[in-house]
């Protein structure tokens, strides 16, 4: 259990109604009893019970009276951190936190790193290292349902199914071991048979949870789908219209777009990050080169495409080009601009329209959008990119990759099983396949990864 004291600003910065200064460690009461005095009173004892006292903060430097508080007192080991641990409900503004926490550092605490109280809980044995990712997830949650994904692993789903297959692993070494340290014993060996059908078993397991990998790095990171076309047909409109607002700017001059832009929305349940490019076209002008480079850097990333045509024109050279590069690609072709008069050629176009699908659109006066969704959806479901049934269990890439390596080395256990190996061999790949589930719990995890995942929280969780 670490021995320093630390402290952050535990609420968004800002102004608001609350914020929270929150403070962790041994020296959390002392700390507070500096500089925390009770309306009535200028001292409090500290009581095994929880409690919520009002009062005021107090500079002990200036004996100034700097803030009107809420003190919640929690004493370890039953706290988030499994330390004491004083929570200091302020007024919502930043000045004002900023000076609560100035004072409680002068006091003797330091400020706390990105992740820090979380990243105790699991030092201190409280979560294990899922437990403390899915925190994680969970604030950055960008649908219901990956929210509630979030929180069945906070609340140990996955980590009891990890630990479902730790067991059985444990169990497994034991049996083929037993046989390799004590041959002339009088023990009865596990035979190649038996260890066969227990190998099946774990890899039924494995495959359980990483079978719903797909869509649970979908709900955490979203379906990348670009918006791709020439100059001036809609794009950043659509956008628009997508989302809602006005995020990207919209003029008639083609080439407005100069950069891609990302938004994040979800239909039905299923997020999405929506990049708007700049248009595709050959230019002479340096910036709007660079725009049309990560343009096509979007048009092969992406998981799916709009491609906008303007449907007020017949197709252009480059509205044919962009259809030939799309032609591999999972797109769905927008026709925009259908309030004005239709001088698109579809007898001329068919033969490359008609193995596209197809949404008429007016991003102007919004019209179609909803089609457009209700299609954006549909393709999602139909590809493969989103099954949208069953429960997801797994969604984090560092977990899903180390899962995958277990299951390789009970692969290989299994060839040794197959090819009539030693034990020494089997018992060899079952361990490798234990230590990979070890490091997904944080059992046995490296510092610089431990570091890494916490150093990506934000300030004061």
């Amino acid at each position: 259990m670490p021995e320093d004291t630390i402290a952050a600003i535990s609420t968004p910065l800002g102004q608001g109604g609350i914020g929270i200064v929150r403070i962790s460690g041994t020296q959390a009461f002392p700390i507070t009893q500096k500089i925390f005095f009770l309306s009535k009173k200028n001292t409090f004892k500290i009581e095994k019970k929880r409690k919520i006292l009002y009062g005021f903060i107090r500079d002990p430097k200036t004996g100034n009276t700097v803030e009107e508080v809420l003190v919640s007192l929690m004493k370890g080991p039953k706290t988030y951190t499994r330390e004491d641990i004083a929570e200091i409900n302020c007024h919502g503004g930043f000045l004002s936190l900023r000076r609560v926490l100035e004072i409680i550092l002068r006091c003797g605490a330091r400020l706390a790193e990105p992740g820090e109280f979380t990243k105790r809980a699991f030092l201190n044995g409280r979560i294990d290292l899922i437990q403390a990712e899915a925190i994680a997830d969970f604030i950055r949650s960008k649908t219901e349902r990956s929210l509630q994904m979030s929180f069945r692993q906070i609340k140990g789903g996955l980590s009891k199914e990890i630990d479902g297959l730790k067991q059985g692993l444990k169990r497994l070494i034991a049996q083929v071991e037993a046989g390799i340290d004590h041959p002339e014993d009088d023990i009865k060996k596990i035979s190649k048979k038996e260890i066969g059908k227990e190998l099946k078993k774990l890899d039924k397991g494995f495959s359980d949870i990483l079978g719903t990998a797909d869509d649970g790095k979908v709900l955490r990171e979203g379906i990348k789908i670009g918006i791709i076309g020439r100059p001036n047909v809609g794009k950043s409109s659509l956008l628009n219209r997508l989302l809602d607002e006005d995020r990207a700017i919209v003029t008639h001059i083609p080439g407005t777009t100069r950069d891609t832009l990302e938004e994040e929305i979800n239909i039905n349940g299923i997020p999405l990050i929506i990049i708007d490019t700049a248009g595709i076209r050959d230019t002479k002008d340096f910036i709007e080169k660079e725009g049309v480079s990560r343009s096509r850097k979007v048009l092969s990333d992406s998981d799916l495409l709009l491609l906008v045509i303007d449907g007020s024109e017949r197709l252009t050279a480059e509205d044919k080009k962009l259809l030939e590069l799309t032609k591999s690609k999972k797109v769905v072709i927008v026709i925009n601009k259908v309030d004005l008069e239709k001088n698109i050629c579809y007898n001329e176009s068919l033969c490359l329209l008609k193995r596209m699908d197809i949404v008429q659109i007016s991003a102007l006066k919004n019209l179609g959008i909803e089609a457009l969704k209700k299609k954006i959806r549909d393709i999602i479901l139909k590809c493969g990119l989103f099954s949208g049934g069953k429960e997801i269990k797994i969604s984090n890439i560092r977990q899903i990759e180390l899962l995958r390596k277990g299951k390789e080395f009970l692969s290989k256990a299994n060839e040794a099983v197959v090819q009539g190996l030693s034990e020494e061999f089997i018992s060899h790949d079952l361990i490798l396949c234990l230590e990979s589930l070890e490091q997904i719990t944080g059992k046995l995890v490296r510092e610089n990864i431990i570091e890494e995942i916490f150093s990506q929280f934000c300030l004061g969780k």
